[in-house]
């Protein structure tokens, strides 16, 4: 049985900005799959700093409706070698999920809590959100899609870090519309997957400073990024869903939450704080 998973209510957000940068860092020394089966502590710090808010509007969970029209899951990986995985099982100390409001040890003086909870350093508050940090307009085989689509606004566009069903990190365009989620391959400019903002469930984050976010999408398997702009991806996926749905997105903090890394394949991130970052662990279930 997975552990039990504490609720809070959604709030919207603004801030102000720095310049942002276009690209992510390079991921080379990122390798979740280590024989100790931890991610390294430096994941947050090689990523530029996080993207956050400031004031927050509430938000209530409704019942969501079947999507009758589901299209049958594409993996991402699906090109990728199996990779052989050994992680460590049973080694978190942590029982459960923890309070909902971050205790004195979690928010240090360099340190905020992102919708009254989640860990963020101050100096991700005076940004502003650009939405499009690629120019999508400047890039014909994004538009050719979205055109094919039918999708009109583009309301966030940026490389991330995605984690394949594997275990693997690869670097991917998350693109946002006001009616689905775009993932590309940068290299082959392909689509990875199309998933309709009406299929995710909700999105599953630490109360921590790292920069991790999981897509929980029920009728498919879901999507375990890194990005430093996951506030504004979270406040974007938010407010899209309520203004093309009846319904409002749940957001759920957690320092452990599971996700169906493929169709039958269990895992669960863990988060620890340790002097100087956050410890992550992705571990088979």
């Amino acid at each position: 049985m997975g552990p039990t998973r504490q609720r809070c209510a959604v709030n919207t957000v603004k801030a102000s900005d720095q310049q942002a940068t276009e690209h992510l860092s390079p991921i080379q020394n990122l390798h979740p799959c280590r024989s100790s089966g931890e991610l390294p502590s430096s994941i947050s710090s090689e990523l530029p700093t996080t993207q956050d808010t400031s004031t927050m509007k509430r938000f209530q969970s409704h019942r969501r409706v079947q999507i009758d029209d589901a299209q049958p899951a594409r993996y991402d990986d699906d090109d990728d070698a199996i990779a052989s995985e050994t992680l460590e099982n049973g080694h978190y100390k942590g029982q459960g999920s923890i309070n909902l409001r971050p205790s004195d040890s979690n928010v240090t003086e360099d340190q905020e809590p992102f919708m009254g909870i989640k860990v963020r350093r101050k100096a991700s508050l005076h940004r502003d959100y650009r939405g499009d940090y690629l120019d999508v307009p400047s890039r014909p085989y994004l538009m050719k899609i979205l055109e094919k689509q039918g999708d009109k606004k583009v309301l966030f566009a940026d490389k991330v870090l995605k984690f394949t069903g594997s275990g693997k990190l690869k670097q991917r365009i998350l693109l946002i519309t006001d009616f689905a989620i775009y993932i590309f391959d940068p290299e082959t400019d392909g689509l990875k997957r199309r998933i309709a903002l009406a299929a995710v469930d909700k999105i599953s984050l630490s109360e921590l400073s790292d920069n991790f976010f999981a897509i929980i999408i029920p009728t498919e398997y879901d999507i375990l990024m890194a990005s430093t702009r996951k506030t504004e991806i979270v406040t974007v996926f938010v407010e899209a869903t309520k203004s093309t749905s009846d319904y409002e997105l749940e957001v759920v903090f957690s320092n452990r939450f599971e996700y169906n890394a493929a169709a039958d394949l269990v895992k669960e991130v863990q988060f620890e704080e340790v002097e100087g970052g956050v410890k992550t662990r992705i571990v088979r279930k």
